[in-house]
């Protein structure tokens, strides 16, 4: 095993030997071959790409006797002295010791001299971005148009920091990333040459360190050689990179998507960094995606990244990195727990549905301490179970009845919608009496203001019942002095029993004594208690004879009109008004 580090030793010295660039090996080749030479190239990319190996390439293949060709014969002299960097028409310079006009001067003169033993003579300039711009401006005339003897290369990591005047003069090669699988390949074929051990999982790992660069790979890769002593394992790797083993990411993993407890799993990663564990997790869950590990879906997938971003901006904003990370597996926790919609959506359609439980009908009471009142309540209970299964309860209507209350209501919900007002007025004056398919009969009590807003409106309340009862539909009116609307049943409950008897208890105080009153007078003491808990509505106000105040429509012009308004009025309004003059 030579003591020259492997980035050296396998340098490509071919077209064909160069990783990951096989566009531009194609084109320069075809280049030479058809002799269609530029005056000055461009290489720019990523560090280790392959640009000045390219370009060195390039130079022996113009100071080869077979020049220009793309195939150097490797055993003149021109070849073997470019491949051992002693050619004296290949002069290379760096320009980032060698950036001032000074330096530009002197290969400017060089130029001027024909090349000593080949056809060509090359300039191999690398990291020419460091230049200075007057370095620039001098060089712009000659690489314009130098002599036809003269080729430039010129490399750089950085192109846009070159002027557009040397860019418009040369041509343009951009070395893009090495794939990591090319880069798995190539340290397989070193290892084999090596005679080295490996493991695949400990060159992942390199490669990845190595991010697209083949010669940082390389030096990475001749540090594991030697801290493992010639065998490259998986644990050596990352403990000599300071990194989470992956089978440690594996159990990890699995102790998340399991609800297990990760308290051993946090002691672990005390010992890394908050940024590199989350870097190593994000690296992780991709490889896994791209697996298409069965232990994750795509939504499993989406959440756990989001957490990642949001910790990576935690720890942007220099929050702790202990509570980041504490905060980010159990947020990774968490998300496990979360359902998607169609797993959702899937349990409710599986719901089985739960037979309705019948309850009867009739209510068992308790009995009360006192006699007459629980004899009262037990009689309108009767009463009211007696209504029920009598066949004319209002409840058992026909379906074409019920469809004509629902059109009704519906016109109603229409002209509240076009007018409150309105609204109000034609609820509280129109009742449905009667339809039979194209006559509609409304019982009428409409008077004062109601009547005037009814009959200004009454074009869109005809619109509104022919758009839902149709357009053949003839209105007719019946005048009627109140209207008479039945109140809904309610279902008796132990609760609506003790109400009331508190109310009737509380009458009976005001009034007289329950115990001496009569069957009659009982039944009448609970209709007008029926009638106060309708609070006031338009029905009750036609059954009761004496509405109270607080159940009485009150017109503002009775309340102007009112002789207290008027005592108020003639005492804020003095008789004689009160001059003062001015002494000016």
């Amino acid at each position: 095993m030579s003591n020259q580090v492997l980035a050296l030793k396998y340098r490509p010295s071919r077209f064909e030997d160069l990783i990951g660039q096989d566009s531009i090996s194609e084109t320069l080749s075809l280049a030479l071959d058809k002799n269609r030479l530029s005056h000055a190239y461009l290489f720019s990319g990523l560090r280790g790409s392959g640009k000045t190996s390219t370009a060195r390439i390039m130079a022996k293949a113009l100071v080869c006797q077979n020049a220009p060709t793309s195939k150097p014969c490797e055993i003149c002299d021109g070849c073997k002295s470019a491949n051992e960097g002693r050619h004296l028409d290949i002069i290379e310079m760096d320009a980032a010791s060698n950036r001032g006009i000074e330096d530009i001067k002197i290969l400017i003169e060089h130029t001027k001299y024909r090349p000593t033993s080949s056809k060509y003579k090359v300039f191999i300039i690398d990291e020419v971005h460091m230049l200075t711009p007057q370095a620039f401006n001098a060089l712009l005339k000659t690489l314009e148009e130098p002599p036809s003897f003269v080729k430039f290369i010129l490399a750089t990591t950085d192109p846009l920091k070159l002027p557009a005047t040397i860019l418009s003069r040369t041509q343009h090669f951009r070395f893009k990333k090495i794939p990591e699988k090319d880069v798995f390949h190539h340290l397989v074929h070193i290892l084999n040459l090596e005679n080295i051990t490996y493991e695949n999982e400990a060159l992942n790992i390199l490669i990845r360190s190595g991010q697209g660069s083949l010669r940082d790979t390389l030096t990475l890769l001749d540090q594991a050689i030697i801290y493992s002593k010639n065998s490259v394992t998986t644990v050596a790797v990352t403990d000599m990179m300071g990194l989470i083993d992956p089978a440690f990411m594996d159990e990890m993993f699995d102790t998340i998507l399991k609800h297990g407890d990760t308290h051993d799993i946090l002691n672990e990663l005390e010992s890394y960094e908050a940024g590199q564990v989350i870097d190593e997790i994000s690296i992780y869950l991709k490889h896994k995606m791209l697996a298409r590990d069965p232990r994750f879906d795509i939504y499993l997938f989406d959440r756990y990244f989001r957490i990642l971003s949001d910790a990576k901006q935690l720890l942007g904003q220099n929050s702790d990195g202990g509570f980041v990370l504490i905060l980010t597996l159990m947020k990774l926790n968490e998300a496990t727990k979360l359902k998607t919609i169609d797993k959702i959506i899937e349990e409710i359609q599986n719901i089985q549905p739960i037979e309705t439980i019948k309850y009867p009908q009739t209510i068992q009471l308790v009995p009360f301490k006192d006699k007459d009142v629980s004899r009262e309540l037990q009689t309108e209970i009767e009463l009211q179970e007696k209504e029920q299964k009598s066949p004319s309860h209002s409840n058992q209507v026909s379906y074409e009845e019920e469809q004509r209350i629902k059109n009704y209501q519906k016109v109603t919900d229409m002209i509240y919608d076009r007018s409150y007002e309105l609204g109000e007025c034609f609820k509280n004056s129109f009742l449905l009496h009667s339809y039979d398919g194209q006559n509609l009969t409304i019982d009428s009590c409409a008077s004062d203001e109601c009547r005037i807003i009814l009959r200004k409106n009454f074009a869109y309340i005809r619109g509104f019942i022919e758009d839902v009862f149709g357009l053949d539909t003839q209105i007719h009116f019946n005048k009627i002095e109140k209207l008479k609307k039945d109140l809904p049943q309610k279902s008796i409950t132990f609760e609506d029993v003790r109400t009331q008897e508190i109310k009737i208890n509380d009458h009976r105080l005001i009034k007289k004594d329950v115990n001496n009153s009569t069957y009659e007078e009982n039944l009448e003491i609970g209709s007008m208690i029926e009638d106060i808990e309708m609070n006031g509505c338009v029905a009750s106000m036609g059954t009761i004879n004496t509405p109270l105040l607080s159940q009485q429509e009150i017109n503002i012009e009775d309340i102007l009109n009112s002789p207290f308004v008027n005592k108020a009025i003639e005492l804020f309004q003095p008789e004689s008004q009160i001059r003062v003059s001015s002494k000016l």
